[in-house]
């Protein structure tokens, strides 16, 4: 499973990404998911949904604005771009 954050704002994202990779917690800055609903373009996509406690005291302490949580389940295709 992959967990998503999304933001109306790509500010807010990129400072939550800065204050989670300080606290350990393992993430990318990514596109939004295609089949989720629209944001400002990038989300946070990280993989172990129980740093949700630490992540939440975290917007909470910096007064950061998320839109919400999001998990999908992960849909990687082992054959996506191989030709031969």
């Amino acid at each position: 499973m992959d967990y998503y954050i999304f933001f109306k704002d790509t500010q807010n994202g990129q400072e939550l990404y800065k204050l989670m990779k300080e606290n350990g917690i393992k993430c990318t800055l990514a596109p939004t998911p295609k089949t989720a609903d629209h944001c400002c373009g990038i989300s946070i996509l990280y993989y172990d949904n129980s740093y949700n406690d630490l992540i939440k005291k975290m917007i909470e302490e910096h007064h950061l604005e998320i839109l919400k949580f999001f998990e999908k389940e992960r849909d990687i295709n082992p054959n996506r771009m191989r030709f031969c």
